[in-house]
């Protein structure tokens, strides 16, 4: 991705404890020894090279901005070098990578000397399409795909993308899955705000990469807790951590300028202070006010934004002076919960800390979600301060999703290596349900729209020998249908299922169950008296040697849907408890990307015609004393004979929403696409 300026307080600043972090390392040897040692092994990545797996025999080709093959730990080009071929699609003067940011994908992937990657024993194949990466025609990358499956690549590696949806580039990156070839996506650096995944990252088949923190001193999380409400907030870079929260009063102190606090008493206390200045022309450093804070004898610092939303600040800088060192506590927040603690009255008391959470979500990584009937992103893997090799025979510690996608992508290389005949869906399989769950800085499961099933973990994919299919599992519930029901395939890679034990973690009121199939399992969900809206959970299966995980949505709605086929035509009602008169209904077949319309009023059921077997996304729009509301539903085409809430309601069972993910909607629009560097 291209380095966008939520990225430029990582790269740029000197952290304390020894860590050294700027644009170019010098010092190849306090670069590896700060780094490189700290991704990789922390996502498992050691496990397999212990056994003897490296990734040989495997090829991945890499969209970027080329490869530097002369570097010295990706050396060489041809069938005897590290780059078995290289185009260059962007048609500018130079084959190789002139901007690093494609080095430095490939670096993680395969690296192989002083630098070690996921998988140091496979070969890559580099597609330049752009000298920079921050613009990138769609068809270029395109016409990389189209070469990377001429070229009959194992795994594709695509740290480039949208802002929206591009229906081409989807539709490239399907038939590249079709094909055999495992490919993997970065989410995208639009983050925190959601919705900001676009092409490729949208798509279903795709395996997309959002980004946490590293196994670093510098993965600082921070929360603050005002009044009983907990607020966003982040450390300012270079902060000191908290042994234990800093709890106490919280006062207000203008712009934290000398002056500002000259005439309070601020002892003890958790001063509440505005980024910048009132002033035209005067700049306030944050350095400035954590030290005139710190002088006042306050205990913490607050600097909420002067322009909406939230900022990453630094401490320590090229003005901040070699002799300042940061002595209390300092977090950021967004300028609306600045004003808002600002506004309260009486004694405010408020609680902060700051610890060390490499799972931490990046700030940066684009969140879904973008449709309901799949989760994206898909998982999450170190993106932040990942080190590795650099145009120029250099080392680079660099930040973004485009480097947490690489994890992914060696990854999947090794389980190919183990397994070749595992089918793309297969890798994604194993990959998505064999994650750790990460954590906010309260302690809580990251939602699945924010982190997918969450972190990587190498080893437990390795090990696994089960494939899952879906990697998630969604209950359309509503007052009329108050249960449903899910099915999960199991397939076994040594062919023994074994012994399965089975445990929910879902929120009151919802109640769970589970039956066994000779492939898999139906699982059964009952609302009970639960509140309109969503609700997450969590399945977790645990066989002999791994645990799975499955995430679970809950929707409760006052609207369902019920669907019948019969012939090739789909007749889809609509309920609501409410007055309506009128419901447009959108039936898309995933696998073909056919899309029908159609409506349904009150005792009327609208009619679409099918495309054959296989699962259906139903969307209806209920028109309600004038208000929308959106109710779905997934139906599934076996043979000829459908599953529908209709079919099965005297036994109870409203249907069996089996969630395949495939193609992305062909109704879609295209809306300022614009390729950027992930």
């Amino acid at each position: 991705l291209v380095k966008v300026p939520a990225l430029l307080p990582y790269i740029t600043l000197i952290f304390v404890m020894g860590l050294v972090i700027i644009m170019q390392v010098p010092d190849r040897d306090v670069a590896l020894e700060a780094a490189m040692e700290n991704s990789i092994p922390y996502v498992g990545g050691d496990y397999p090279r212990d056994l003897g797996y490296n990734g040989s025999g495997i090829v991945i080709g890499v969209i970027d901005t080329g490869i530097d093959y002369t570097h010295q730990d990706l050396y060489g080009l041809g069938e005897d070098g590290k780059v078995l071929l290289s185009y260059n699609l962007f048609n500018d003067e130079s084959m190789l990578d002139l901007d690093g940011h494609g080095t430095e994908v490939a670096g993680i992937i395969a690296a192989s000397g002083g630098l070690v990657g996921m998988a140091p024993g496979a070969q890559v194949v580099s597609y330049k399409v752009s000298d920079d990466g921050d613009e990138v025609s769609p068809n270029l990358i395109i016409e990389a795909i189209w070469q990377a499956i001429e070229d009959e690549v194992d795994v594709l590696n695509i740290s480039l993308g949208t802002t929206s949806l591009n229906q081409k580039l989807d539709s490239a990156v399907a038939s590249a899955i079709e094909e055999g070839i495992v490919v993997v996506v970065a989410a995208g650096n639009k983050g925190p705000d959601a919705d900001s995944i676009g092409s490729p990252g949208l798509n279903p088949d795709a395996i997309t990469v959002g980004a946490t923190y590293n196994n670093l001193p510098s993965s600082m999380v921070a929360t603050l807790e005002v009044e009983g409400t907990e607020y966003y907030t982040l450390p300012m870079l270079a902060t000191p951590h908290t042994e234990m929260p800093v709890t106490a009063e919280i006062k207000s102190g203008g712009y934290a300028r000398e002056s500002d606090l000259q005439s309070g008493d601020y002892t003890g206390r958790i001063i509440l202070a505005e980024r910048g200045s009132d002033l035209e022309g005067e700049i306030v450093f944050f350095s400035m006010k954590e030290a005139n804070a710190a002088d006042s004898g306050a205990v913490a610092l607050i600097v909420y934004n002067n322009k909406p939303g939230i900022y990453m600040g630094e401490l320590v800088h090229e003005m901040s002076g070699d002799l300042y060192t940061p002595r209390i506590p300092t977090v950021s927040i967004s300028r609306e919960d600045g004003l808002a603690i600002r506004n309260m009255t009486g004694t405010v008391s408020g609680s902060m800390h700051i610890f060390q959470n490499p799972d931490y979500l990046a700030h940066f990584s684009s969140r879904g979600p973008v449709s309901p009937f799949y989760i994206k992103p898909d998982l999450v893997a170190p993106g932040v301060f990942v080190n590795s090799t650099m145009a120029q025979g250099e080392y680079n510690l660099t930040s973004g999703t485009s480097f947490a996608t690489p994890h992914v992508t060696g990854a999947a290389a090794l389980l190919l290596q183990k397994n070749p005949g595992l089918t793309p869906g297969e890798v994604k399989s194993i990959v998505v349900t064999t994650t750790d769950p990460i954590r906010n800085a309260y302690g809580d499961i990251f939602d699945t729209a924010l982190a997918g099933s969450g972190r990587l973990n190498v080893t437990k994919a390795f090990d696994a020998n089960l494939i899952i299919s879906p990697t998630h599992l969604t209950f359309d519930l509503s007052l009329a249908e108050d249960h449903d029901m899910g099915r999960l395939l199991i397939d076994p890679i040594d062919g023994e299922i074994g012994k399965l034990q089975v445990s929910f973690d879902v929120p009151d009121p919802f109640k769970m169950g589970m039956q066994d199939l000779e492939n898999g399992m139906l699982v059964t969900a009952e609302m009970g008296e639960a509140d309109l809206g969503e609700h997450a959970g969590r399945m977790t299966i645990t066989g002999e040697d791994t645990t799975y995980t499955i995430p679970l949505l809950f929707r409760v709605s006052h609207g369902s849907i019920h669907a019948m086929e019969n012939n090739g035509t789909m007749s889809v009602g609509v309920y609501h408890p409410g007055e309506w008169a009128y419901a447009k209904i959108t039936v898309t077949h995933p696998d073909t990307g056919r899309v029908e319309t159609t409506s349904a009023g009150p005792g009327e059921d609208g009619s679409v015609r099918t495309s054959g077997n296989g699962t259906y996304w139903i969307e209806a729009e209920i028109e309600t004393e004038g208000e929308t509301t959106r109710v779905f539903e997934t139906f599934e085409v076996i043979s000829g004979s459908a599953y529908a809430p209709n079919i099965l309601d005297d036994l109870r069972i409203p249907g069996i929403p089996v969630l395949i993910v495939a193609a992305v909607s062909a109704a879609a629009l295209v809306v300022g696409l614009v390729l950027r560097r992930r």
